[in-house]
């Protein structure tokens, strides 16, 4: 699938990844799809929790071969 908006926040740190993504999501339109990328070792369970508790799909969570985090988004 290809995600409507891509964003590489590697290097950030927590909990700038968090609220990076929760801005890029306020500005696209609900049912889209946003790619995170990040390289915090909390990410993928700050995303799932975050995901949770905002209600947004969590469609993928995953560690790439560089050994970043791939978290996959849809937008409630």
């Amino acid at each position: 699938m290809q995600p409507d908006r891509l964003i590489d926040l590697s290097g950030l740190n927590c909990p700038l990844p968090i609220l990076r993504s929760k801005k890029a999501l306020a500005e696209m339109d609900s049912g889209t799809v946003l790619e995170v990328i990040a390289t915090d070792p909390g990410a993928p369970k700050d995303f799932e929790a975050f995901c949770r508790q905002t209600g947004n799909a969590l469609l993928a969570s995953e560690t790439t071969a560089e050994g970043k985090f791939r978290m996959v988004i849809r937008r409630k």
